[in-house]
């Protein structure tokens, strides 16, 4: 059984790769944010990262004893690892960088500037430069890129015995060895076994009387939202990545997956408030990028809101023999878009859960026509008493009120049940053209029921109101 490329050097200890590692911390200037913890631990710094600077951060992390700094570097975010890497002096770079395993250094690679990561790259050994450049192929959001190529793996042949004598020497250098996968000859995935499984079974029975065929798996170029919706489902803590024949390739574990639901979330928020996503944190992405990537939604958004204009110059008319019916106006467009903005981020949320899916069009559009008939009836009434409440104290509607009244139950009514039609159809129509569900947002949702809300308003007043006021 030959070993998986690469275990090896990679598992070795940095000292012994040849990279010098400092024995001791050199001294540094403290910030006034850590000169009252000279004694750091991990703990400390992790509980005011947020708040430090990149200089503070890079002092902060050096003051960590040996053994705590690198636990501490393993587990912080690939953007932050490739920060504080390019922070270090250049002779201790190649140690830590070769800590990491290839999916990690892949995604601190992609995370470095430009002119940084054919050098960065270089820091590692051969073997794991030819895992990480494969890596680097794939694209950021597939399963080929999240995944690690080091896995547990075991000839279809193999007893449990020889599989046991195997994962101990390879262990260390393997992103997980709960799950086993079984391989053929041509490296297809046959089967899995638990470690547990193997323990238990007699040493000389053969691996494949133990394994379970049932593998669920991902293909290498599947969506990352795709596979968290799978570990989500199989409550599974690590998924073999495979090809179109089936060789896998490499394994995407739970902990990956954490920060790819962290970075769909972010985006999907971003997106229903009316902007871009910014693909960076707040306070990291550069202040005109940020302007560029809110600027142009609101642009569009304005413009789209200017047609609210043109809709009441339509019934100036109307306006100018009722003035009365212009003290409603925010109250009719503002309930339209509050009902058509629930509705698209109910169902976009829905659609990125996996719980609604594009041929549940029709379902979700009944379901919410009837929430929009059922919600507007609410608010009409609501409105309609409001009206009446306040004629009886202060007679500021004149003696038509009631008809005044009438008009903005039933306006009430068509605005919000069009609102939450058309908020809860946009996702589907975003869907179906290939594009993400998340751009019909919220505030898009609102500008196009403030619209079509004016006319169903002055449409239903000049119905109701129609020989008398108008």
């Amino acid at each position: 059984m030959s070993d998986p490329p690469g275990a090896d050097e990679s598992s070795r200890d940095p000292e012994e790769a040849g990279a010098p590692v400092p024995d001791s911390v050199p001294p540094v200037t403290l910030s006034p944010v850590l000169e009252t913890n000279e004694g750091l631990s991990a703990a400390d710094l992790r509980d005011t990262w947020m708040m430090l600077t990149r200089d503070e951060r890079l002092e902060g992390f050096r003051l960590l004893p040996r053994s705590d700094a690198e636990d501490f570097f393993l587990g912080l975010p690939a953007r932050d690892t490739a920060e504080i890497l390019i922070g270090l002096p250049r002779d201790e770079q190649r140690a830590w960088m070769r800590l990491l395993p290839p999916d990690d250094a892949a995604d601190l690679i992609q995370e470095a500037p430009p002119a940084d990561k054919e050098r960065l790259l270089g820091l590692l050994d051969g073997p794991t430069r030819k895992e990480v450049n494969a890596l680097l192929a794939y694209a950021e959001d597939a399963a080929g890129g999240l995944m690690n190529p080091r896995f547990a793996r075991i000839r279809l042949e193999a007893t449990a015995d020889e599989a046991i004598s195997y994962l101990r020497r390879q262990a260390r250098g393997l992103e997980t060895i709960y799950s086993v996968y079984v391989l053929d000859d041509q490296q297809r995935l046959c089967g899995v076994v638990s470690l547990r499984e193997l323990f238990v079974a007699p040493p000389n029975k053969p691996v494949e009387d133990i394994m379970l065929t049932h593998v669920v798996s991902v293909r290498e170029d599947q969506d990352q939202e795709a596979v968290s919706r799978i570990f989500a489902q199989h409550g599974l803590s690590a998924i073999p990545v495979v090809d179109a024949d089936n060789r896998v390739k490499g394994v995407v574990t739970v902990d990956d997956i954490v920060d790819v639901v962290d970075e769909e979330a972010t985006e999907d928020i971003q997106k229903v408030g009316g902007m871009e996503a910014l693909g960076a944190p707040y306070m990291k992405i550069a202040f005109g990028q940020m302007l560029k990537k809110r600027g142009g939604w609101l642009a569009a958004l304005f413009l789209g809101e200017t047609l609210t204009a043109t809709a009441m110059s339509h019934f100036e008319g109307e306006i100018a023999r009722a003035v009365v019916l212009a003290l409603f106006v925010p109250l009719i467009i503002s309930s339209g878009g509050n009902s058509g903005s629930q509705a698209t981020t109910l169902v976009i949320r829905a659609m990125a859960l996996g719980e609604v899916q594009l041929r549940d069009w029709w379902p979700v559009i009944r379901r919410e026509l009837a929430a929009g008939v059922a919600l507007g009836t609410l608010l009409g009434t609501i409105g309609l008493f409001r009206i009446l409440a306040w004629q009886a104290v202060s007679p500021m509607y004149g003696p038509h009120y009631l008809l005044i009244a009438i008009t903005v139950f039933a306006s009430l009514i068509g605005v919000v049940t069009f609102g939450t039609t058309v908020g809860s159809l946009l996702p589907f129509i975003l869907r179906r053209l290939g594009l993400d569900p998340a751009s019909a947002s919220a505030p898009f949702v609102a500008t196009l029921v403030d619209v079509t809300g004016l006319v169903i308003y002055f449409s239903v007043a000049s119905v109701v109101l129609r020989g008398t006021l108008l």
